[in-house]
């Protein structure tokens, strides 16, 4: 909710790369590093889309969009080399492109689960793997934005708890590996929060919203702000001594488990 927590210029200097960079918290989030003095490449498959979000992102500070399918490893080296000849070397990467649609398992199709499975966790790997050695120097960060389904078992979210699990579990196995290279791996878990995709679809009515935030501990929906500054303090030197960790920014959702969550998005 408080966008001005944080000093001016915290990220001056810096380039953060963000995949899924064109709507929602990853938009968010490259807004919150424009504003604190990065210059940010934003990635994502939708041309229009992605020049359009530059083009708010540049009313704030210095953005460039670079398309890539965050599956087609290729296509996301190709995305970085882009980046690093435009702005030079890069210190903070952002894995935000996701997929999601409720569907039972037996109503999903093989092809549909491997959609989410291949942007979630092949495209979370590809962008590491890929960005390593664009990042790889103390100071560095990756944020991997990550999901409550990561570890709560949900009905009609099979795909998405399987993918964000995995996300979760690379991003811990990368800080091992990583860690004496100077880069540090964290994750996001975001809960319900307000003016995005996936809350519209979770909650497509007024009713449906409202018994959301009733469920909620906090009493009320999270803002993109409330994302966009853990990912700029797991960014900024202030967490230099934090990686492999999963953070919930979910205003005590999860603390509900998973009969409670989809009893407040079900009715």
């Amino acid at each position: 909710m408080a966008e001005g927590v944080f000093k001016d210029g915290l990220l001056a200097g810096k380039v953060a790369f963000v995949t899924g960079g064109s709507s929602g918290i990853n938009l968010g989030i490259a807004e919150r590093f424009v504003q604190a003095g990065a210059k940010v490449v934003i990635n994502g498959r939708n041309v229009e889309k992605l020049e359009g979000a530059v083009k708010s992102l540049q009313a704030h500070g210095t953005a460039m969009g670079v398309p890539a399918d965050v599956r087609d490893y290729a296509s996301v080296e190709k995305a970085f080399q882009t980046a690093r000849d435009a702005y030079g070397e890069i210190d903070i990467l952002v894995c935000g492109a996701a997929g999601n649609f409720p569907a039972p398992a037996l109503g999903m199709s093989s092809n549909g689960f491997k959609a989410v499975m291949d942007i979630d966790v092949v495209g979370t790997f590809n962008a590491c793997r890929a960005g390593f050695e664009h990042l790889r120097k103390p100071g560095a960060s990756v944020i991997n934005i990550s999901a409550p389904q990561a570890f709560l078992p949900t009905a009609m979210q099979a795909h998405v708890c399987a993918a964000k699990a995995g996300v979760d579990m690379l991003t811990r196995v990368l800080a091992i590996e990583w860690g004496g290279a100077g880069v540090r791996i964290n994750s996001i878990s975001p809960g319900p929060i307000d003016d995005t995709e996936g809350m519209r679809r979770l909650a497509p009515s007024e009713d449906a919203r409202n018994k959301i935030v009733q469920s909620l501990p906090l009493q009320r929906m999270g803002a993109k702000s409330d994302i966009s500054n853990l990912a700029l303090f797991l960014a900024s030197d202030a967490a230099s001594y934090i990686t492999g960790s999963v953070m919930l920014c979910d205003g005590g959702w999860s603390l509900l488990g998973s009969g409670v969550i989809m009893q407040a998005i079900s009715g």
